[in-house]
């Protein structure tokens, strides 16, 4: 795909991505759900980057031009938008976000009509109309033409629907809050006060350009920092369109996806409510995990890295949960999307049920060291058929045998490849990554 990669269209604002791009994508849409006298009806959300508004007016406009009514929600998560798909009926959802990026960055997400992310042949589709492969679409004229509404009335019906999911009060229990000056800002402290508990939230601010700035959850040690000032009994950080949440627990240890996935996993076996024994993770999840899965008797799938595809793989074996280690995480009974909120609801639900402090919940998960090194490169494909880098590759797993692994995959959505090595020590760990790392630079692949 030239410009749809694994979560929509992303890039630059003004830059990679321009407000031309969506009134196009907006043009298309409305055209495509066009059957007969069928009226299209598409929902639309946003988070909290400055750009919102600009990319917001071009795909109304395209939208409506198409002749297809516009529903929008404003500020509000991007599992929300999904969430409204499926309630009311709307032939797809639109959320303008770049998640966890930075703020002069930004995205179009498109959700269809069963809540999922767009099919591929219809991105492909869109990007041929860009680019101007395919023939004009028609305007719409008199009556035809869409409208624009106003449904903010549809993000505090997604909020009542996560507080009639809680099983219990969280009275008396403290619960830190790092809004990431994004999406969650909206909702998150609303909804765990409504539930009973005292609230301490940080990061709740949104100016357009403090989204994901040493917050939330790609900045987790920002929460860290305030459970210890505070002695919170817990706490959780979404990212910037708040589907994804990671926690900290009451020693001050970070929880993320697979902590998330064995507790949660853990939590539904023991209430019969693991489909098949089984849950979904990606190839980045730790070794250590699927050890501890051995130990309690869970199966796991593995799929590539995105949600997506283990959204995938989870509604084609109806799996009830599955996620990543960056704490996007499906609960099939809830919803068909990653959900920070919802995701740190099911955390409290397994917590308080256990009657435990949370930091017990994990000792039974040994973590295996893990290092990560994103390595900037001038052509994805180039470098990953590089015949010395596959070399190097087989060399690393050779040498790791069955006591650590070496990931080597491209990036999805950045100008990246990323060098994942698991083992059992940091030192290990860094070696054989770097072995992978000085390949790259010695064949010119890296960009300095």
């Amino acid at each position: 795909m030239k410009y749809f990669g694994t979560d929509g269209f992303r890039g630059e604002a003004n830059v990679d991505l321009t407000v031309e791009h969506a009134y196009k994508v907006g043009r298309y849409l409305g055209y495509h759900y066009q059957k007969d006298d069928h009226k299209v009806r598409v929902v639309i959300g946003k988070d909290t980057r400055l750009s919102g508004y600009m990319y917001e007016s071009a795909l109304v406009s395209g939208l409506t031009a198409s002749g297809a009514d516009v529903y929008e929600l404003h500020v509000t998560t991007t599992p929300s938008v999904s969430y409204l798909i499926l309630e009311e009926g709307f032939d797809c959802g639109i959320m303008i976000s770049a998640s966890h990026n930075p703020y002069f960055d930004n995205g179009i997400k498109v959700i269809n009509g069963q809540g999922f992310k767009l099919e591929p042949e219809v991105e492909e589709q869109i990007e041929r109309y860009i680019d101007g492969e395919i023939g004009e679409i028609p305007l719409a004229r008199k009556e035809k033409i869409g409208r624009c509404h106003d449904y903010s009335s549809g993000r505090e019906k997604y909020k009542e629907h996560l507080k009639s999911l809680a099983k219990q009060s969280f009275d008396g229990k403290t619960v830190a809050l790092d809004l990431s000056n994004g999406s969650a800002s909206v909702m998150a402290r609303e909804i765990f006060e409504a539930l009973g508990a005292q609230v301490i939230a940080q990061h709740d601010e949104p100016n357009g350009t403090n989204i994901n700035r040493d917050c939330g959850s790609t900045h987790i040690e920002s929460l860290q920092s305030l459970m210890y000032d505070t002695g919170a009994d817990i706490g959780f950080a979404y990212d910037g369109d708040a589907d994804r949440c990671l926690a900290v627990d009451d020693e001050g240890k970070i929880i993320d996806g697979d902590h998330i996935l064995y507790l949660c996993g853990k939590y539904l076996k023991e209430q019969n409510k693991l489909s098949k024994d089984t849950v979904v993770t990606t190839v980045m999840s730790n070794m250590g995990l699927y050890k501890a899965f051995d130990s309690l008797g869970i199966s796991y799938e593995q799929t590539g890295v995105g949600d997506k595809y283990v959204c995938e793989n989870m509604m084609a074996n109806d799996y009830s949960i599955g996620g990543e280690q960056s704490g996007h995480i499906i609960f099939k009974e809830h919803a068909v999307t990653g959900d920070g909120i919802l995701t740190s609801l099911m955390v409290m639900e397994a917590w308080l049920a256990s009657g435990k402090p949370l930091s017990e919940l994990t000792k039974e998960l040994r973590i295996y060291p893990q290092i990560l090194i994103n390595v900037k490169v001038k052509d994805k494909l180039a470098a990953r058929e590089d015949e010395d880098v596959k070399k190097a590759e087989q060399e690393v797993t050779e040498a790791l045998g069955q006591s650590g692994r070496l990931l080597l995959r491209e990036s999805g959505t950045e100008p990246l490849i990323r060098v994942m090595v698991e083992a059992e020590t940091d030192e290990m760990c860094k070696e054989n990554a770097m072995k992978i790392v000085e390949v790259l630079k010695a064949k010119n692949h890296a960009v300095e």
